[in-house]
């Protein structure tokens, strides 16, 4: 008898892995509490793949085997309490990939910032080298799916803490850690350990052979990277000294050193600019290396790389006034590093729903470089709360075309408008594209 395993959530990564275990000759379910996009609907058919939207027959699911989780449903659910109180394995999209891969390698990027471009960036110098290689994760594209319609020798994956969380047997060849700041903490009963933990569990299978790249200047990982049996070649990257084995940029000249090869390139040639893109492009840089691939190819790609939508994304200059869109800046640390990268007075639009933060992190950036902020959210107090006596100018919005018209009105010639939230985008829009998208629209039409 077939096993039965049910699918729960369908969306990107659920259908993805609805189709692949079908493949595998599971007897597959899948139950969507909400309503499931007629693209995925048609997908789940043309697969002949039962489904349900709008509820959750309890029955059915706790009938299964196998539970696929969807990364969106948090642990506290009752649904899961139910599930795991069965002692039914519940596994995430990526596992499941990862269990029917075949010999194809992984490399997985995970961090609480700088994952989305270190990814792109790693899957940009691959295809650039001839690597027969998928982008897939987190960025948009089911690993699952991809495994099951068309398999390659590489995955690039960028992949968030809620799905290493149901991981059991996935690795990585190459694991990257970007960086670990305090996010999500609603999903972690607010103990920033847990968050860590779950961010480490990246290396938790890897063998002596693998590698696993990390930033050493980043004070969290330092201080918990002892706590973790860590087998896979280190290969840390750093601004404050040179190493031999990994990543440095010393004097604005970045040298990557992998066993016995040393690659050197100037930062100035990188087309990612600031500092918060320099290690980004050691990452990536690194892990091409590791891949084996040459050299020149892994310069060329780095000189010609073009940043991604809705990330430090120049929109255009309206009477000397330039306007950047980094709505993917959903928590403080992205905001910190946007500003970082300020180089004139900046009218700074923040705001939107907020997941804990603590604005004192940005709090002497704001002061040296942002002249207003523009509230766009449903409730700004905590922004007025944190920047009250920082900054002369707060006022509130409550759509991005206000936020442009006021952020403009503040401006002068020679001034940057930034989008750069450092909060969720859920109170006013569908999602961070969204915001972004139109911000960008307002701006057109000024």
């Amino acid at each position: 008898m077939k096993q039965r395993m049910v699918i729960l959530g369908g969306g990107e990564s659920g259908v993805g892995a609805a189709i692949l275990a079908k493949q595998q000759g599971y007897d597959v379910w899948l139950s969507d509490g909400g309503h499931l996009k007629d693209a995925y609907k048609k997908e789940l058919d043309s697969h002949a793949i039962p489904y349900e939207e709008g509820m959750h027959t309890e029955a059915k699911i706790l009938a299964a085997a196998v539970v696929v989780k969807s990364p969106g449903i948090p642990e506290k659910n009752e649904l899961v309490k139910k599930i795991r109180a069965r002692g039914i394995e519940v596994i995430s999209e990526i596992e499941l990939a990862y269990r029917y891969k075949g010999n194809s390698k992984i490399v997985a990027i995970t961090g609480s910032n700088g994952k989305t471009t270190t990814t792109s960036l790693i899957y940009h110098i691959c295809k650039h080298a001839g690597l027969n290689c998928a982008l897939v994760g987190n960025i948009g594209y089911s690993f699952a799916k991809q495994v099951a319609i068309d398999p390659k020798e590489w995955y690039i994956a960028e992949i968030s803490s809620f799905q290493l969380d149901d991981i059991k047997n996935f690795r990585a060849e190459i694991a990257i850690l970007t960086n670990i700041t305090e996010d999500h903490l609603d999903r972690y009963e607010y103990k920033f350990e847990n968050y860590i933990a779950s961010k480490f569990r990246i290396t938790m299978n890897q063998q002596q052979e693998d590698f696993f790249i990390y930033c050493a200047d980043d004070p969290v990982t330092n201080q918990f990277i002892n706590q973790y049996t860590i087998y896979s070649n280190p290969l840390p990257i750093t601004m404050q000294h040179p190493t031999n084995q990994g990543g440095s940029i010393q004097n604005g000249q970045m040298s990557l050193d992998m066993l016995n090869e040393r690659m050197q390139m100037s930062v100035y040639d990188f087309t990612l600019k600031g500092k918060h893109n320099q290690y980004n492009t050691m990452a990536a840089g690194l892990a091409a290396m590791t891949i084996g691939l040459r050299k020149e190819k892994i310069k060329e790609a780095l000189e010609s790389f073009e940043a991604l939508e809705h990330r430090m994304e120049k929109v255009l200059t309206v009477r000397g006034v330039e306007f950047i869109n980094d709505s993917k800046a959903t928590n403080v640390n992205s905001t910190w590093y946007a500003l970082e990268s300020m180089t004139k007075p900046t009218i700074l639009i923040l705001g939107g729903v907020d997941k804990g933060n603590d604005y004192s992190l940005i709090s002497d950036l704001v002061k040296e470089k942002v002249k207003a902020i523009v509230c766009m959210g449903v409730d700004n107090r905590k922004i007025h709360e944190a920047f009250g006596n920082e900054v002369e100018l707060i006022v509130n919005t409550s759509s991005a075309l206000e936020a442009v018209n006021a952020a403009f009105h503040f401006a002068e010639k020679g001034d940057v408008v930034l989008l750069s939230p450092a909060c969720a985008s859920f109170d006013l829009f569908k999602n961070y594209e969204d915001r972004g998208n139109q911000f960008k629209q307002a701006i057109r039409e000024l």
